[in-house]
């Protein structure tokens, strides 16, 4: 293809994301973002129609054309700079600021006043477009050219393959855990973009984990006396259980708010759909509006 080529192609895409501007819905307040959410990955599962990157240890975020916001629906406030010249069009992706360093983005991107410091180290992944209207496999060309090369240094297109079988998606898993990333994600190529939890969108990791919301503080007991004993949580689904496992004496004595979220990782599930020995991960404060 031709530089006149691309030149037309690519006028013809920024055209297409301005008259999307108007017509996507955007969330506002403490409206949660309407994004894809993931199922857990089994094996069975056909491999032939999904695209396979990286899963990315930060956080979620939605740019709606105008300005980003929270997976729960909050404003972040980024430096006008870092997304100046960024598409007028709805992207879905990831806040990071590097593998192992999610504590690192949730400060940066949690700030009032942003740290301009702080944000030269974020990046924000995309790897969708909510409102281009088609299946997967058009979004991800539409994502390529749109952001090919990318008007931003801060903005980039999460890079996907194709994997053949189970066993070559394991051993991409292990690499990619050995090289410090968090896991895989897997998007259904004929999948459209549905705000809601399905297996068109599915996350491969070496463990299981999911998000709860605290309810109540449990008091400790013996040495923990006087502190937290441990968090009773609500999942989405309503089922509610404590978690007394991997908390720090500091979070013993300041443990997360009721209301807020956090993550917890478990080792598949009781008949009842309770947890198995569920640990105390993270604060996930990028939910807290939810």
């Amino acid at each position: 293809m031709t530089a006149g080529c691309h030149g037309i192609a690519r006028r013809g895409l920024l055209a297409w994301a301005a008259s999307l501007w108007l017509a996507t819905p955007r969330p506002a307040g403490a409206q949660a973002a309407p994004v894809m959410l993931a199922n857990v990955y089994r094996p069975g599962i056909d491999l032939s129609d999904y695209w396979v990157s990286e899963k990315y240890d930060g956080l979620r975020g939605y740019w709606d054309g105008r300005r980003l916001w929270t997976r729960g629906g909050e404003p972040v406030n980024a430096p006008a700079w870092f997304t100046a010249g960024w598409p007028t069009v709805p992207m879905d992706g990831e806040l990071w600021a590097g593998r192992g360093r999610f504590e690192q983005a949730t400060s940066t991107v949690r700030r009032l006043q942003p740290d301009d410091e702080a944000w030269r180290t974020m990046r924000f992944m995309v790897f969708d477009l909510p409102a281009h209207g088609g299946l997967f496999d058009t979004r991800l060309a539409a994502l390529q050219a749109l952001l090919h090369p990318s008007p931003s240094a801060w903005l980039q297109a999460v890079p996907q393959r194709k994997v053949g079988s189970d066993a070559a998606l394991q051993a991409l898993l292990r690499e990619v855990i050995a090289a410090g990333a968090e896991g895989l994600m897997l998007h259904r190529g004929a999948s459209a973009y549905r705000a809601e939890r399905s297996d068109d969108l599915l996350k491969l990791k070496t463990h299981d984990d999911a998000d709860a919301r605290v309810i109540a503080h449990l008091p400790g007991k013996g040495k923990y006396t006087g502190q937290l004993g441990a968090l009773q949580v609500e999942t989405p689904e309503g089922l509610r259980f404590s978690i007394g496992s991997g908390l720090t004496d500091a979070q013993r004595r300041a443990p997360p708010a009721v209301g807020s979220w956090i993550s917890y990782r478990y080792r598949g599930l009781h008949d009842s759909g309770l947890p198995r020995f569920a640990t105390f991960l993270r604060e996930r404060p990028d939910l807290a509006a939810r």
